[in-house]
């Protein structure tokens, strides 16, 4: 039996299908192995099946692409304050972030 590998970088498992696809082997057999090494709870066949298609489309990149959407309105010194926050009162609700923060939550809470 092998070791397994916790918690696995999702790029990871994506240069291991790639690897292995580039060895032409099946995508059920990709999944066999996949799971073999990283538990159960890997990435299901149709993703493994999906990575192995764009792989021989000519994809090369195993890392996610950019999307638009909405930004975060979370960065290291909203963090630090928060956590300042909680310090002074451990009974800090979430609710108490809208009180505390109005302009970072402003779209949070509807």
């Amino acid at each position: 039996m092998f070791k397994t590998i916790a918690d696995p970088a999702d790029c990871e498992m994506r240069s291991v299908m790639r690897f292995l696809n580039a060895k032409k082997a099946k995508p059920a057999e990709i999944r066999r192995q996949l799971v073999e090494i990283y538990g159960k709870n890997v990435t299901t066949d149709g993703m493994v099946r999906k990575w192995v298609r764009q792989f021989n489309d000519g994809r090369t990149n195993v890392h996610d692409e950019a999307r638009s959407g909405r930004p975060s309105v979370v960065n290291d010194g909203l963090v630090a304050k928060v956590n300042e926050k909680i310090r002074e009162n451990r009974r800090f609700a979430i609710r108490m972030l809208f009180d505390e923060f109005p302009t970072n939550f402003k779209n949070c809470f509807a």
